[in-house]
């Protein structure tokens, strides 16, 4: 007990060096302030409430009354989209050619690509995202078989891209190779764990992921079905043992430590259980998977903040993998599933621990870097259509357009999309149209949300002479 009190004691007087060491100070003023400085001294509306801004290209805000960015700051980030393309092109000539994953390697330059081509409509960034997904399905190992490490990515993509090119025969050839690694996901004698990086919630995804980009009915529902039971009946085993049933039905862990966060933890798990293609009954969500995230929201920090497992007392981490980033996605969903205000709340207040910590020392990548916490800016305007959350994740991309002039640690892999410089470039082009962005690899739902590809509602924004600065011209074939 002595040494709990010592820990949070020292947590409490030491925060702020921690918080520097892991993140630079945000020199950004927040909505409030940067929108008094455009209209003076006039008040804003409630916390929550949509705010008014400028009809046009006004100092301070960088975008219109509408939500669309404003020209000038469009440009900035067009420019910087082509350069670091060259960069990354450049870069990946050194990458290992043998990581064909979504998050470090090869699939993940693919999804880079196909969101290009989403947001553009530009057939050349489809032509791209073939020519890397042809060398992942050449190279698949076997080993894994999530979407964003192991060989159900490079399939669902494939998948994807082939559909979108409409080449049937190889799309459905994707699409069945996929379901063939359904036996190891649901066999009961596996040892695969159920969280989002590894573990069948992140086969759970791909599956997901073709519905939502092909249609529904792509992936049949009952194995989707078997796939939520399997997951479903894991946790309930692992909280008997743990007797936590009544607390926490559905209890997971991984390498024998209950995580938290949105990779390796309950977050990614009930964020995917929440899924409405997921089909998981009403009752299952309402008796298990609610008290669960619950439980799990009782374990957060005084600060907003969530911590990396159930056993960890230190607030240090922000990130989508460990932390309010990744917490924040499933908190959104349960507030859109069982519409209750807290979800909300708490939401919000993730965000600002995320404002307050969230430009790391780590980089610019999604996994743990600034695009990653950016987008979950861009996933609560979604929600709430509250202008303050357009503004701060445009003022993390502002941070994205110095990529590189900070001083950050250079990650292993810094070419990549969950690690890297791919990551950054995904976040600036969603940043260009707001209303149809998709944190990738987590968010589900766009293209069917609208019936047809987001890319054709967002074209009319960027299709201009800017949209011709964010081409780039790359080479036929992956070197």
């Amino acid at each position: 007990m002595g040494e709990t009190m010592s820990k949070r004691l020292k947590l409490h007087l030491g925060g702020d060096a921690e918080m520097e060491e892991r993140a630079f100070a945000n020199p950004f003023p927040d909505y409030e302030a940067a929108a008094s400085a455009v209209f003076g001294a006039g008040a804003t509306e409630e916390a929550g409430c949509a705010r008014p801004l400028p009809a046009a290209d006004e100092p301070g805000l960088p975008f219109h009354n509408d939500g669309k960015i404003i020209h000038n700051f469009t440009r900035r980030i067009q420019s910087k989209i082509k350069d670091l393309l060259q960069q990354m092109e450049e870069g990946l000539k050194t990458a290992d050619p043998h990581d064909c994953s979504a998050y470090t390697g090869w699939t993940g330059i693919a999804l880079l690509y196909l969101q290009l081509y989403r947001v553009t409509c530009d057939q050349t960034y489809l032509l791209r995202s073939l020519d890397y997904i042809k060398r992942t399905l050449r190279n698949l190992n076997g080993r894994r078989v999530t979407f964003l490490c192991g060989d159900a990515g490079p399939l669902a993509v494939g998948a994807v891209v082939y559909h979108k090119l409409k080449s049937d025969s190889e799309s459905q050839e994707c699409i069945t190779k996929l379901l063939q690694l359904q036996r190891t996901i649901v066999c009961r004698d596996s040892d695969l764990p159920d969280e989002l990086l590894y573990g069948r919630a992140g086969y759970l995804y791909a599956l997901l992921y073709l519905n939502t980009e092909i249609g529904p009915g792509t992936v049949c529902e009952s194995a989707i079905k078997e796939v939520v039971s399997a997951i479903i009946e894991s946790g309930k085993i692992l909280s008997r043992e743990e007797k936590k049933t009544e607390r926490c039905p559905l209890l997971y862990q991984w390498h024998r430590k209950q995580y938290v966060g949105a990779a390796h933890g309950m977050a990614g798990i009930y964020y995917m259980l929440m899924q409405p293609a997921a089909k998981v009954d009403q009752e299952i969500l309402t008796e298990m998977v609610k008290p669960s995230i619950d439980y799990m929201r009782h374990k957060r920090f005084r600060s907003g903040n969530y911590p990396s497992s159930l056993s960890n007392e230190t607030d240090r981490l922000v990130h989508w993998c460990h932390g309010a980033p990744g917490v924040i996605h499933m908190l959104m969903q349960a507030y859109k599933v069982f519409k209750e205000e807290k979800y909300l709340k708490d939401a919000m207040e993730c965000s600002d621990v995320i404002w307050q910590r969230g430009l790391l020392r780590k980089g610019y990548g999604i996994c743990h870097g600034t695009s990653g916490n950016g987008y979950s800016f861009l996933s609560l305007y979604h929600l709430t259509q509250d202008r303050k959350y357009l503004y701060r994740a445009c003022k993390f991309a502002e941070w994205c357009l110095e990529y590189g002039a900070h001083g950050c640690r250079i990650p292993d892999r810094p070419y990549s999309l969950f690690e890297g410089m791919a990551g950054a470039i995904h976040f600036l082009s969603d940043v260009l149209v707001p209303e149809t962005s998709r944190f990738p690899a987590f968010e589900l739902g766009s293209s069917q949300r609208d019936k047809k590809d987001t890319c054709c509602s967002s074209r009319d924004h960027i299709n201009d002479q800017s949209r011709m600065n964010c081409h780039v011209a790359v080479p036929a074939t992956p070197v």
